[in-house]
């Protein structure tokens, strides 16, 4: 991790920290001071309003914003729509933005269709939509959106478009970028929200005494403890290496490809268990709507089906490890020749 990186990593934390609230509704105040500190558009071009950063440094914000279950729409803002908008050649909106693929019906600068969960919509300022040929923005005060929710309660929305819209052609090869770059962010905020699960389990275990002591002293829940541990370090270590591959080669690489293929099966497979540990380390506690721990394991549960299940992706690494054939596994697993 770089100097550069690693204050951002401390920035973030700081700021997602201090944001606090367990509401389920887009935390406008959070996103003000991410606009402010110049996180919200991390990775875009200056022109674009964005910061230049690199994806290992989206790493660390990202990382943050799940850790902390930050209600903004940054993979969607940063990633995803701001990428797109600006590759089309669109001027991006001010405030946060969301994006979404679809094969919607496209006559000139008329466009109809329906999106089926659509993330933070209803919040954001423009939807930015990725169809086979062609980049579409949509202006949300002239489409209906039917709210909607993923197991977090986080906003996954329905939106149907019968109108004018801003068209634009689709640069080459936005099609897999747009699920590389979505999957990527996603790994990031599922090894994010892993390492907050962890992190209150710890503390729960330290502080709650049976027996006489902290339950922290017994045998099987360190062991517990340390299992959950060692699926946070994994996932962190494949999201990581994801987006390092992505800063260094681009998403057209196949080393990223593979790389972010690796990250998002490895991080929805940590969720599971990470989820499982820390809501036994709670006991009934942990399964309160009222508790805390939900923000984070709700969150790890969602994430993990979307942008790509494990299943679906972990095919993908069989797939590509099999064309690798014999002398090209080796490459492609460590990247080097």
């Amino acid at each position: 991790m770089s100097d550069t990186t690693g204050e951002l990593a401390e920035l973030a934390e700081s700021i997602f920290s201090g944001a606090g609230g367990t509401g389920t509704a887009f935390d406008a105040a959070l996103w003000k001071t991410l606009e402010g500190s110049g996180l919200a558009r991390l990775t875009l071009p200056e022109a674009a309003g964005g910061s230049e950063g690199s994806f290992t440094d989206a790493a660390a914000v990202l990382t943050a914003a799940g850790a902390h279950a930050a209600r903004v729409p940054l993979v969607e803002t940063d990633l995803l729509a701001g990428w797109l908008l600006h590759g089309a050649g669109i001027a991006l909106p001010a405030g946060p933005l969301t994006a979404a693929a679809g094969d919607l019906e496209v006559d000139g600068d008329t466009v109809r269709g329906e999106l089926r969960r659509v993330a933070w919509s209803r919040a954001s300022a423009g939807i930015a939509v990725l169809t086979p040929t062609k980049v579409v923005l949509l202006d949300p005060e002239r489409v209906a959106i039917t709210d909607g929710t993923n197991l977090a309660e986080e906003p996954r929305d329905t939106v149907r478009v019968d109108g004018p819209a801003t068209v634009a052609p689709a640069p080459e090869g936005a099609a897999e970028e747009f699920r590389l770059r979505a999957a990527l962010g996603r790994a990031l905020l599922l090894a994010g929200a892993a390492r907050g699960a962890l992190t209150a389990a710890v503390t729960y275990a330290g502080q709650r005494v049976q027996f006489g002591r902290p339950i922290g002293k017994l045998q099987a829940v360190q062991q517990q403890l340390a299992l959950a541990a060692a699926e946070v370090a994994a996932a962190s270590a494949a999201s990581w290496a994801a987006a390092g591959a992505a800063s260094a080669d681009g998403f057209a690489a196949p080393a990223t490809r593979f790389a972010v293929a690796a990250a998002k099966a490895r991080a929805g497979e940590a969720a599971g268990e990470v989820a499982r540990i820390a809501h036994q380390v709670h006991g009934a506690i942990g399964f309160t709507r009222e508790y805390d721990l939900r923000l984070v394991t709700t969150r790890l549960w969602a994430w993990r089906d979307e942008d790509g299940s494990d299943a679906e992706w972990n095919a993908e690494i069989g797939a590509t490890a099999l064309a690798a054939g014999p002398d090209g596994l080796w490459p492609l697993v460590t990247g080097r020749p």
